[in-house]
C-alpha cells in the first residue's frame, strides 16, 4: 500500500548574493542549495546527511521559510489538500507553522536563558492562543512527563539543567502544538555519547506515540542508520543519492557515499575498516566545478564526469531496490558498502 505523502520538495534553491567593494557591488552567488528535490511520507523518518557546509540546515530553514528560498516548491499536505508553502503570505505561513516544528542542534543556545521551563514550553501555546492559562499549565506538565522530566522543576531556568535535559525541553516545546512534521537539525551532536542514545530512543518513542514525521539532519551515519527509514545524501548543495537506509548502507551507488560509509566504525571484530581518504577539498559552492561537482575527488572519474553534470535518475540495483542517484556510472561500479568481513 502506497503511503500518504506529507512533504514534497521540488527543485528548491537558495542562492546567497556575494557583494564586494565600497559600493557593495554584486559579483556572484553562493549556491548553498541548488535544485534539491525529495519527498517525505507521513510517519516516515528521512535522513538528510552530508559534510558540514553542504546545505542541510539551509534546506530545513527554507522549508520552514525561516529564510526565503530563491526558487522551487515546498508542498505540505494538510487534511484540506496540498499547500505550496513558498507562495504563502506571512499570515498564512504563520498558521502553517503550527504543523511544522524544529528541534535545534545546540540545546544551550536554543533556549532563552531568561525564561523558565514553564514559559519556554508554553510559548507556542501563548503565541497561538491555545487554551486558557490553566490549560496551558496542564499541557506543560503533560509535555514534561512525556519527555521524561519532572514537572516540579518547571519553575527553574535552563542553566539548572544538563545538556540532555535541555534538549528534552526543546523537544517538549516542539511537541506543544501537536505538529505533523518535526525537523531535527543535528539534535544529538552537541550531547555526550552516553546521552545521545537516550534522546534518540525518546524521539523514536514519540514518533510511534504521536505518528510524527521526521526530517532528521545529521552528519553522523551511525545515528542515521539507527533512526531513519530512508536517507538522502547531499554534496555541495545537491542531492547525490536517495535510498532506503539498509540498501544505501550496504549497497551504495555513488562514490561519495562509498567514501562516507568507509569512515563509519563498526563495533564488531569480524569487520575490518577500509577507510577511503578523499583527495582535495570540498568544492566551493560559489564556483562549482564543471560537470560533476565531486569529480575532482572521485577515484572513478572519467572525461564525461568533467564535462557533463549527472542528473538524478532512478536505477534498479541487484537486490531489486530502487535508488535515486546522480552519477554517470551508477549501477556499473562495484562500490563497497558498510564494512567488510575480515578474512
Amino acid at each position: 500500500m502506497k503511503r500518504e505523502p506529507l512533504l514534497e520538495v521540488r527543485e528548491l534553491k537558495k542562492h546567497f548574493p556575494m557583494v564586494r567593494g565600497l559600493f557593495r557591488r554584486q559579483v556572484g552567488f553562493v549556491k548553498a542549495v541548488d535544485g534539491v528535490s525529495f519527498d517525505i511520507t507521513r510517519g516516515e523518518t528521512l535522513g538528510l546527511v552530508g559534510e558540514s557546509g553542504c546545505g542541510k540546515t539551509t534546506v530545513a530553514r527554507c522549508i520552514l521559510r525561516a529564510i526565503e528560498p530563491t526558487s522551487g516548491e515546498v508542498i505540505f499536505h494538510t487534511k484540506d489538500g496540498p499547500v505550496d508553502l513558498t507562495g504563502l503570505d506571512r499570515k498564512a505561513m504563520r498558521e502553517m507553522r503550527r504543523h511544522m516544528q524544529m528541534i535545534f542542534q545546540d540545546p544551550y543556545s536554543s533556549l532563552n536563558s531568561r525564561m523558565t521551563v514553564r514559559e519556554i514550553i508554553a510559548e507556542p501555546l501563548v503565541c497561538y492562543r491555545v487554551g486558557s492559562k490553566s490549560e496551558q499549565e496542564e499541557r506543560v506538565v503533560e509535555l514534561l512527563r512525556t519527555v521524561g522530566l519532572d514537572p516540579r522543576y518547571m519553575s527553574r531556568y535552563p542553566h539548572a539543567f544538563s545538556g540532555g535535559q535541555r534538549q528534552r525541553i526543546g523537544i517538549a516545546r516542539a511537541l506543544a502544538l501537536n505538529p505533523d512534521l518535526i525537523i531535527a537539525d543535528e539534535p544529538v551532536s552537541a550531547l555526550d555519547v552516553s546521552i545521545q542514545a537516550q534522546v534518540l530512543n525518546l524521539l523514536q518513542d514519540l514518533q510511534e506515540q504521536f505518528n510524527l514525521t521526521y526530517l532528521f539532519i545529521s552528519h553522523d551515519l551511525g545515528v542515521v542508520e539507527h533512526m531513519c527509514d530512508r536517507v538522502a545524501v547531499m554534496y555541495v548543495g545537491k542531492i547525490v543519492e536517495v535510498a532506503d537506509t539498509e540498501e544505501l548502507f550496504h549497497n551504495p551507488q555513488h562514490p561519495y557515499v562509498e567514501a562516507l560509509l568507509s569512515a563509519v566504525p563498526r563495533p564488531d571484530p569480524r569487520y575490518k575498516l577500509q577507510r577511503m581518504v578523499l583527495e582535495g577539498e570540498v568544492a566551493d559552492p560559489s564556483r562549482r566545478p564543471e560537470g560533476c561537482a565531486f569529480h575532482p575527488r572521485c577515484r572513478y572519474a572519467e572525461n564525461i564526469c568533467r564535462q557533463e553534470e549527472p542528473l538524478l535518475r532512478n536505477i534498479s540495483t541487484k537486490g531489486g531496490s530502487s535508488h535515486v542517484v546522480a552519477c554517470h556510472f551508477a549501477g556499473q561500479l562495484d562500490l563497497a558498502g558498510l564494512g567488510r568481513v575480515a578474512q
